[in-house]
Formats: C-alpha cells, sequence, structure tokens
C-alpha cells in the first residue's frame, strides 16, 4: 500500500496492520518516505490516537530499526530504569549503586539532555575523567564486575527514533501518548534488559501535566512491555517542584552523594522516590520477596556505606576520578566564580513552584542545553532553601545560585522568580507518589 493511502487510512480512524506499521517505519528509516509524509502520519496519529496493539507494533519496529544490544554475557536479571524527565532528578546516581550494592545487576544505557537541564550522562560527566562513551564489551564487563554501569547510547541504537523525535519536534508532533510511549519503549527494549521500572512524571515541571495523562502512558508502556515478554513497572511521581532541592550537574552529583552518605533523611522526596524505585528493581531482580524487605535491603546498604562504595567502584571503572565522591571533596565540583542568593520579595507561603521554569533558570546559567550544540557548565546551577507550602520571610533565600558567566543573569532570575508563588494561605497537600503501575 502507498504511504498516502496509509496515511489516509489512519486520518479516517482505521486501524493499521503490523505489516503496515513496519512498513512505514523501515520507508521512512531508508529514505524511502520523505519527511512531509512521515510528519502527515504522526499529526495523524495525535488526532486519531492508535490501539494498544497499534502501539506495540510501532515500538517493536522502531526498536527494530537498528541494532539490538545482546547482554545475555552479563549474570543475573538485567534491570533498567527511565525517567519521563524532571527537574533536581539525581534518582539513577542514588538508585542504581544502591540497587547494585543489594546483589542487583544494572545495565543502563542513557541519552543526553535537552532543554531544562541536563541529563544523566551531563552528571556524570561533571566528574573529572568519566568517559560515557564505553565500548560495549568494556560496558558489559563492568556490569559484570560491579553490578552496575551508566553509558552513552550505542550509535545505532533505534535510529527510527532519531528521525522521528526530530521531526516530531518542529512539526508539533510531540504531544501524542502513543508517540511518547513508543519512542521510550522502543530504546529501552533494544538496550537488552530484563526488566525495566518506569518513573512517570506528572506536573508542572513534567510532560504530562496531568494525573490521567500520566496513568494511560504509564499502562500503555507497561502493557507494551508485557505484550513483548518484558517485566515492566510503572510508578507516577510528583513534578510540581524539583524532586531533589539542587538543580544543575555537579550540584546534583553532589546531592546524590550526600544522600548516600546518610545526610538527607527519610520523609525527604528525593530520599523516598529513590527508595520507592529502588524496591520494585530489586523486585524485578526476584532479590526480595516483598517491599518491605526490599526497602530494609536499601536502607541497610546506604546505612553501611556500600551504595556510596558502588558509585565509587562505577566512576573508577568508567575512568572516573572517584576520589571526588565523598563529602570531603565533593564541594571541588561545585566551585564557581560567585554564588547569588535570591531572597523573597515578601513574606508568605510558597502555595506554587512550576518546575520547569526552575529548570530553565539553571539553564540560562548554563546547566542545560537550548540546543544540542550548546556546551553545558557542569559547576552551575542552583540549589532551593524552601520546597512547596513552607513559609519564607521577606528577603529570607529562596534559593542560592551558582554562576560563572552572568551573560543571562537577569533572565535567569526573572524566570526564576516567574516560577514561584507566595500567597497568605498554605497549599494543599500534594502527595509525592500517586500510583504504581504493573499490569
Amino acid at each position: 500500500m502507498r504511504m498516502v493511502d496509509l496515511i489516509d487510512k489512519k486520518v479516517a480512524g482505521g486501524e493499521l496492520k503490523h505489516e503496515e506499521i513496519k512498513q512505514i517505519i523501515d520507508g521512512f528509516v531508508s529514505d524511502e518516505i520523505p519527511d512531509y509524509q512521515m510528519a502527515a502520519f504522526m499529526m495523524a496519529v495525535v488526532f486519531q490516537g492508535m490501539t494498544d496493539r497499534e502501539t506495540a507494533d510501532l515500538t517493536m519496529s522502531m526498536m527494530y530499526s537498528g541494532e539490538i544490544v545482546d547482554l545475555s554475557e552479563i549474570k543475573g536479571i538485567k534491570v533498567d530504569k527511565h525517567s519521563t524527565g524532571g527537574v533536581g532528578d539525581t534518582t539513577t546516581l542514588v538508585v542504581a549503586p544502591l540497587v547494585a550494592a543489594c546483589g542487583g545487576t544494572v545495565a543502563k544505557m542513557s541519552g543526553r539532555g535537552l532543554g531544562h537541564t541536563g541529563g544523566t550522562l551531563d552528571k556524570l560527566e561533571s566528574i573529572p575523567g568519566v568517559c560515557i562513551e564505553q565500548p560495549m564489551s568494556r560496558f558489559k564487563e563492568i556490569v559484570n564486575n560491579i553490578g552496575v554501569a551508566v553509558i552513552g547510547q550505542t550509535g545505532n541504537l533505534v535510529p527510527a527514533d532519531k528521525k522521528m523525535y526530530a521531526l516530531r519536534d518542529v512539526t508539533g508532533t510531540v504531544n501524542s501518548i502513543p508517540l511518547i510511549a513508543s519512542s521510550i519503549m522502543s530504546k529501552k527494549l533494544a538496550a537488552g534488559t530484563d526488566a525495566i521500572v518506569l518513573d512517570v512524571k506528572t506536573g508542572s515541571g513534567a510532560f504530562m501535566q496531568t494525573v490521567e495523562d500520566a496513568e494511560k502512558l504509564a499502562r500503555l508502556m507497561v502493557q507494551i512491555g508485557r505484550l513483548v515478554g518484558r517485566s515492566c513497572v510503572a510508578v507516577i511521581t510528583d513534578m510540581n517542584q524539583p524532586l531533589g532541592l539542587a538543580v544543575g550537574n555537579a550540584l546534583e552529583v553532589r546531592e546524590a552523594v550526600q544522600l548516600l552518605s546518610g545526610e538527607i533523611s527519610k520523609g525527604d522526596p528525593l530520599y523516598e522516590v529513590c527508595m520507592l524505585l529502588g524496591v520494585h528493581l530489586l523486585l524485578l531482580s526476584k532479590l526480595a520477596s516483598d517491599e518491605d524487605e526490599a526497602r530494609a535491603m536499601l536502607e541497610g546498604a546506604l546505612s553501611r556505606g556500600e551504595g556510596l562504595e558502588k558509585l565509587r567502584q562505577m566512576i573508577a571503572a568508567e575512568g572516573g576520578d572517584a576520589s571526588y565522591i565523598c563529602m570531603e571533596r565533593i564541594d571541588e565540583l561545585c566551585k564557581v566564580k560567585h554564588k547569588l542568593e535570591v531572597r523573597a520579595k515578601k513574606a508568605g507561603y510558597i502555595s506554587s513552584i512550576h518546575a520547569e521554569r526552575i529548570g530553565t533558570a539553571a539553564q540560562m546559567l548554563g546547566a542545560g542545553r537550548a540546543t544540542k550544540q550548546d556546551v553545558i557548565d557542569p559547576a552551575v546551577g542552583l540549589v532551593m532553601n524552601k520546597r512547596l507550602g513552607d513559609y519564607v520571610a521577606e528577603n529570607e533565600p529562596l534559593c542560592t545560585m551558582y554562576i560563572n558567566d552572568d551573560t543571562r543573569l537577569d533572565d535567569a532570575l526573572e524566570t526564576f522568580y516567574s516560577g514561584l508563588e507566595i500567597s497568605e494561605n498554605k497549599p494543599d497537600y500534594r502527595p509525592m507518589i500517586y500510583d504504581i503501575v504493573r499490569e
């Protein structure tokens, strides 16, 4: 069938067959189908949606468009986690080594950050010497030796997604749950792990602005995993404020080291989300019989310093200077020309935090990329002094900005202030965790 006929079929609300979806993906990757026809097809998906079966077929066709990673040489059940993106979301640097310290096998390939903050790879590269571009043989060796590695994605992993995402970004077709789910899951499935924990964010700093949309995305991704024989769990977590207090690459590494050093207490949002993700990674690894046992294992590894030691081992294995990964030296990664305390203009309760604007303010200081060509300054960013619902006095510090280049400081300040609302009344309680989707 011609591509125009397949577009017409989807525009009319028809359900595409497996071979028709494969024809579209194969043709697009081989350049037989031009961008304008693919854009038209994706716009039809935005308006007409896809069935779960269609989305699973799309995911698998995208997955098989390039290299499939074979991790069979790695011992044990290989697990991975994925976040749909947020601000101050440094969970990987805490969860991955903690799970490894409990006997888990964490084999994670990540992409680079683009937008209001850097990604996990950018955070790792703020540590001197770390090389995230490891050969696959070395990746497997590291995971077999220490139980955890986080590296950059291989060059030919899901080329269909690379082409589709670039096109979606400029054609208004980003906001589609089937297209989002297939983009995420095709990369996760191609990366070769046996089980995946998905952290689906919802709120002002997330792509899924409502809990309902986050639920739809979570359930669809778990369903795709089940259809292709992979174990998946999705947790739906709040992103109506930065998850951690630090927003910026070395600053977030420091916060991860603080947590792994026992400096961050139970009840803290970052601590609790890390524990939740770790619990489900251990359960999928069949290393714990229930959530209580899994949490006890994680907290034991944390209290004994074993998670911090695993992080050091991973950094060293990837060429980094692991001597920075301790409370005595971690501040050295966060040295900047000057720091600025951003103060409250009036007294009251912090009634709203627009997390994306907080992240954008950090990006303006150099902590994130507006384009793929931008160079990140690993030391800069900001550290929040207050959380949602906290009382703040007039002129009390709201955050501390870490600055090397003040070219866009005024813009960063304006964006930061626009991201906070201070009012007389304390806001309603928001849960940190909304739901857990297992099937």
